[in-house]
């Protein structure tokens, strides 16, 4: 079931009527008021966030700022509710390219929901695979984030800490895992991921930077589904998650 983060300030029979209908409809509504440690407190993965706009709410800038950043790092798409004004006020801080769709009130709500669910299948990313990357490195992440979020739904974590905090909540298709990180390394994610029984099958690829022989060895001995150096083409990096994916397709098939 997926998660819709549902920001509003002051609750109405309208907002309880929407949160019951996105839930009729197999998604799991997360309700918090506009504010910025509410909101960061949120660990479940996103699919969309609704913004139920109200003069309260408009007013509270930073809190429109802290979406706005949240829609563009998480790639997550906004729908905003609210009188033609209220709308406006939002879209002053996010802005109309992140906004997918708004709904002028008096609002139909099965209308709203039967379109915020047709755009959440047509172009969501539920239907991609999930891939999290891990590294220490922010200039690495944005790269492999660049080529593959295309293809793919990418995840980003800086520290072997975030990801582990990220799969105690979630489970990707495949792990792009750093090897050599500071404080919790790459090789401790691993071990922590394969004696966790709710997803020690998950797959892994071991990102590194060192391809002399006797790093390759031990990075394999870990069993894992493969490793990538880090100074590959791009396209070859996306060619060898393709064809692992191809590769368990095939193995699902048989």
């Amino acid at each position: 079931m997926q998660n819709i983060l549902l920001v509003v300030d002051t609750p109405s029979y309208l907002v309880v009527q929407l949160q019951e209908k996105l839930e009729n409809t197999s998604y799991n509504v997360i309700t918090v008021n506009a504010d910025t440690d509410a909101i960061h407190e949120i660990k479940e993965e996103l699919c969309a966030i609704l913004i139920y706009a109200d003069e309260d709410l408009i007013s509270k800038t930073y809190a429109l700022t802290y979406l706005k950043d949240k829609a563009v790092e998480d790639e997550l798409p906004v729908f905003v509710f609210g009188y033609s004004e209220e709308i406006s006020a939002v879209e002053d801080y996010i802005s109309k390219g992140l906004i997918q769709d708004h709904f002028t009130r008096p609002i139909n709500v099965r209308e709203a929901v039967s379109a915020i669910d047709s755009y959440l299948k047509k172009y969501g990313n539920q239907n991609k695979k999930k891939v999290l990357v891990v590294d220490d490195s922010g200039a690495m992440l944005r790269n492999v984030k660049g080529w593959l979020e295309d293809k793919y739904h990418v995840i980003l974590a800086n520290s072997g800490a975030m990801a582990i905090k990220y799969l105690a909540l979630n489970r990707p298709d495949l792990v792009l895992l750093d090897y050599v990180m500071p404080v919790v390394d790459g090789k401790q994610v691993l071990e922590m991921i394969r004696t966790e029984t709710d997803f020690y099958d998950i797959p892994v690829i071991f990102l590194t930077g060192r391809d002399d022989q006797e790093s390759v060895m031990k990075v394999m001995e870990l069993k894992v589904q493969g490793y990538l150096l880090k100074t590959m083409p791009p396209e070859q990096i996306v060619k060898t998650i393709d064809d692992f994916f191809e590769k368990q397709k095939g193995l699902k098939q048989m």
